[in-house]
């Protein structure tokens, strides 16, 4: 799972929070039993003198301690549950409520992360995505390819398999994509099918605009009390997803810092996701050979042609 050892850190102080809080309400419910039910005090008592005393046996070589131990203490405990249930409290009273019975809100079972914390980790990847909408109804198997036909088909069909290709693949290899072609044909679309399918891997994603991608990156440079928060986690996150490049006002800081944040996720082997609906020739001409030869060199290109299917849906129900 993709996430800074401070924010892991930080889900872990959150169980071990869920989990003393648990054991402390049980343990009070412990204190009430005892001094509500009969007997019950006793036998704990009793039970741990024993302990005590089988324990220092069991040291000076007495090797049926342990055996005759664990017997009394069998006895013991259904006497315990006997006196609980004849009170009117139910059978698991006394144990720790946890929020998550199967790893105790501990986030593990064994050595393995329990499926409550890597939800959390989840949880926490999508809140700092930058994806505000949902993706509940977003997915690769939820792609119609109705609205393409001849050439276009063609295209779609070859870029989404790319695009599962690129997911399927993610962790083996080191890969970018650029999507590109006329507006509405699915390259936002993909771009979120991708996001989705990787934040629920439990990888990092942080998708952005192209507009809000370059104030974030001018923050970055000019406010030096930021500027390190704010492009750690553009250069370092596992995936950037740049949408609609082209919409930003251009200028050289735009031209240079694309050029910078295409080189430095380079050197850290960190993928891109683009999506433009300038062509290839434009692309070159506003961000000047030497990002272009960068892009070619590094990219996957993903050609979308066709109608909008925005409008297009509204037409085909």
């Amino acid at each position: 799972m993709s996430l800074s050892n401070s924010q892991f850190e930080l889900i872990k102080r959150k169980y071990d929070s869920k989990r003393r809080e648990a054991i402390l309400e049980s343990e009070k419910r412990l204190e009430d039993v005892k001094q509500n039910v009969d007997g019950y005090h006793e036998l704990c008592d009793a039970i741990s003198g024993l302990t005590v005393e089988h324990t220092k046996r069991a040291i000076s070589g007495d090797k049926s301690a342990i055996e005759e131990l664990s017997s009394i203490i069998a006895d013991l405990s259904d006497q315990k549950l006997a006196l609980l249930k004849a009170s009117g409290y139910p059978e698991d009273y006394l144990e720790p409520r946890f929020e998550c019975k199967d790893c105790k809100d501990t986030g593990f079972i064994g050595n393995e992360r329990c499926h409550c914390l890597k939800q959390q980790i989840i949880d926490l990847l999508y809140s700092q995505s930058n994806i505000h909408e949902s993706l509940d109804a977003i997915g690769f198997d939820m792609v119609s390819e109705r609205y393409y036909k001849n050439e276009d088909l063609k295209h779609f069909i070859d870029t989404k398999q790319k695009s599962i290709n690129f997911v399927h693949n993610f962790d083996g290899t080191y890969q970018n994509l650029l999507f590109y072609g006329t507006v509405g044909t699915g390259k936002s679309l993909l771009s979120s099918c991708i996001a989705k399918e990787l934040l629920n891997s439990g990888h990092s994603v942080i998708y952005f605009s192209a507009i809000s991608l370059f104030d974030e990156l001018s923050k970055g440079t000019f406010d030096k009390t930021n500027s390190a928060n704010i492009l750690e986690s553009i250069y370092d996150c596992d995936l950037l997803i740049i949408d609609d490049l082209g919409t930003e006002m251009t200028n050289s800081f735009t031209v240079s810092a694309f050029f910078s944040l295409i080189n430095e996720r380079a050197l850290r082997q960190k993928p891109i996701v683009i999506s433009t609906n300038l062509s290839l020739e434009t692309l070159r001409d506003r961000y000047t050979d030497r990002t272009f030869s960068r892009i070619t060199g590094s990219f996957t290109f993903c050609r979308l042609s066709g109608p909008d299917i925005r409008i297009a849906h509204k037409f085909v129900q």
